[in-house]
């Protein structure tokens, strides 16, 4: 017997026009010849439906970014790199998406943490003169996309907030093309801008705020080449609030005299599992048999990655890090469970979680054997392999991770493998980096003038090379963007986060 159940809704036209009707197509054809469907092609090529009855936001989101060819740096399925609904939970978790949808800070949030340069604008703070301005340069070009929230029933449509990407426009009617990616409900469709003007306008319960719309581009470079921030743990939620409101507290109240005595401060003060907060990103791939052949793509990436790594260790406040943590090892515990090998373990499970498209799942995986392997590029530049066979259940998988590799030895006095010699990029990279992406305003509590000017020559980032410049301004975004997220005002401030 046939279930009950719904199939599809009857579009209200008016006020859409659907676009595969004769209307519609003629509609289309007129914008075609008036140069206002440039940004289409891209979308269409990417549409996708929104594979749950909330994921409308995650479903614009994952089209626009494959339309502007955003690498996500992590792999979806198989040896592919691509955008999915399942891979945006930075911002929130999918649970509580899937029941809740997201709201248009949120989403914001996800964007611009997905490598995707963002501008967003609220109803309540623009105009439909703005809305249109922004239309018709997406629709003239490939090169960035607009995504709308608004309310359905502005459109005479049923449900209520939904997001969908803006596909194109007519001029001679001020109609916009909507790319319903709820397509199981109602096909893409004309729309007049008015009328999708008046649904952003409509306050989203949730927040008590008026709907929007988004202007997403593609940044000139990938961002977070090397280094990312990870939200994907109860335990990580407070580091984001320390690093950003108690580190300037700290070093306010203490009567602080070199920086070495400001490293000490920050690094000793720094939460439990600080260390897991700030991830480096590896090439993660499934093992091929034959060999660890490089394809060009991966040595190009690897190149710059180590480019980043070499910038990040001619610092003068890298040199600071690496004397703390170095005689910081001389005091280490022998029971040191964070060893080579186990670390090494550890990325090979990871790596099987992301091959598997269950990123950060903990779901039972664990890697007892592992190898590394140290390769050359044609470059003669040095690249590390680990290799490992992950073992979930009753299946086994090989896995390669490649990594770039550090000539230092950053702890030489050690005679065993310490807390701090980890996998490359070592924990002296890391906080090296996670110390530069703090606020400007973090050392400003610092009372000796002389200190002061000091710290300002070490961690400003008009200093650094442009390569690390960018990947340490990332980052400094990602650290407000969480912040906010995690404090449930990223919907009170959609700014870009100050320097």
């Amino acid at each position: 017997m046939a279930t009950a159940g719904l199939y599809r809704r009857l579009l209200p036209c008016p006020p859409a026009v659907e676009f595969a009707s004769s209307q519609g197509k003629e509609l289309f054809l007129e914008a075609i010849h008036n140069g206002t469907m440039e940004g289409f092609y891209k979308l269409v090529s990417h549409f996708q439906t929104q594979s749950e009855p909330a994921f409308c936001g995650l479903a614009s989101l994952s089209m626009v970014l494959n339309a502007l060819a955003i690498d996500p740096g992590r792999k979806w399925k198989g040896p592919w790199r691509w955008f999915d609904e399942s891979m945006l939970d930075c911002c929130e978790s999918l649970e509580k998406v899937k029941v809740q949808g997201i709201t248009f800070g949120k989403l914001v949030c996800l964007a611009q943490c997905a490598g995707a340069k963002v501008d967003s604008f609220r109803a309540s703070h623009s105009s439909i003169d703005d809305f249109r301005k922004y239309v018709i340069k997406c629709s003239m070009s490939d090169e960035c996309h607009v995504i709308s929230s608004y309310h359905r029933a502005a459109l005479e449509q049923t449900g209520n907030g939904h997001f969908s990407p803006i596909g194109g426009y007519h001029a001679g009617k001020d109609m916009a093309l909507v790319l319903d990616v709820a397509r199981f409900k109602y096909p893409p469709h004309w729309i007049p801008l008015k009328i999708l003007w008046e649904g952003m306008n409509y306050v989203d319960e949730a927040t008590g705020r008026t709907r929007g719309f988004l202007l997403v581009s593609r940044p000139h470079r990938e961002p977070g080449l090397l280094y990312t921030l990870s939200c994907k743990h109860e335990s990580w939620i407070n580091i984001a609030k320390f690093l950003i409101d108690d580190v300037p507290l700290l070093l306010k109240s203490e009567d602080v005299k070199d920086v070495h005595q400001v490293v000490s401060i920050i690094v000793s003060s720094l939460p439990s599992k600080s260390e897991q907060f700030i991830k480096w990103v590896a090439e993660i791939r499934r093992r091929e048999d034959g060999g660890p052949s490089l394809s060009t793509e991966e040595k190009a990436r690897l190149a710059i990655k180590e480019e980043v790594l070499k910038q990040v260790q001619e610092t003068g406040l890298f040199k600071y890090v690496a004397s703390f943590l170095s005689n910081s090892c001389s005091r280490e515990s022998p029971d040191d469970t964070d060893a080579l090998p186990v670390i090494a373990a550890s990325i090979c499970c990871q790596g099987a979680e992301i091959l598997a498209g269950k990123p950060w799942s903990q779901a039972g995986y664990s890697c007892q054997v592992t190898c590394m392997k140290c390769l050359k590029a044609e470059d003669d530049k040095p690249i590390t392999m680990v290799s490992g066979t992950v073992v979930n259940g009753n299946t086994e998988q090989g896995v390669d991770v490649l990594i770039p590799s550090s000539g230092r030895k950053l702890c030489s006095n050690c005679s065993r493998t310490s807390n701090y010699m980890r996998m490359h990029p070592a924990s002296t990279d890391v906080l090296t980096v996670l110390l530069l992406s703090l606020p400007s305003t973090t050392w400003t509590g610092i009372k000796d003038e002389q200190l002061l000017t000091e710290i300002h020559s070490l961690v400003s980032t008009e200093n650094l090379p442009s390569l690390l410049q960018e990947e340490v301004l990332h980052l400094r975004r990602q650290l407000q963007l969480l912040k906010r997220c995690q404090e449930g005002k990223v919907d009170q401030d959609l700014g870009a986060p100050h320097s």
